[in-house]
Formats: structure tokens, C-alpha cells, sequence
């Protein structure tokens, strides 16, 4: 059965002082992590805020257990990148 995970991520970014700023950050982060991870993601919220975001990374795979190891890895290097500018991380799963 596939298992479907999807890892949802709030950011907080003080310094950005326009939607242009957050955008650059929010677009580096997406890239870096779908080139890197080849999962899936999106900005899913806070759209029209410049200091909130809200990403979310999602990946199928036939063993839950290896989406479960792709997904800590993407939070980790999301983690690495942001740093304090990751506020939360959920993972979820739909099955």
C-alpha cells in the first residue's frame, strides 16, 4: 500500500521587509529542497503576509518507512537553511 507523507513547515521571517523578500527566501528554500529531496513542494499559506510562511513537502513511496527518512531529511536541511526561521515542522500521513 502507498504511503503518502506530507511535512508541513512554518516559517517566521523578521527580516524580510517586503512579499519580494519573503518570496526569495521562500522560492531559494523550494528549490533547494525539491532538487535535493525530489519531493514535491508548495507555499500553502500566508501568502499575502511578508513575515509568515507556511511550505509543505510531500512524497509518495511503496514503504512508508523510506517516505518517513526522505521527509526527516528534507525538515533537517530546511533546518539547516532557515535555522530560526523555522518555526514548526508537522508530519502527517495519508493513506
Amino acid at each position: 500500500m502507498p504511503s503518502i507523507g506530507v511535512l508541513t513547515m512554518e516559517l517566521r521571517l523578521d527580516e524580510s521587509h517586503s512579499l519580494k523578500e519573503k518570496r526569495h527566501v521562500v522560492k531559494s528554500v523550494q528549490d533547494r529542497l525539491r532538487h535535493k529531496f525530489n519531493v514535491a513542494v508548495a507555499e500553502i499559506g500566508f501568502q499575502d503576509l511578508w513575515q509568515r510562511g507556511l511550505l509543505a513537502a510531500v512524497t509518495v513511496s511503496s514503504d512508508r518507512g523510506n517516505a518517513e527518512i526522505i521527509l526527516h531529511s528534507v525538515e533537517n536541511e530546511a533546518a539547516s537553511l532557515l535555522g530560526p526561521m523555522l518555526v514548526s515542522a508537522t508530519l502527517e500521513w495519508l493513506e
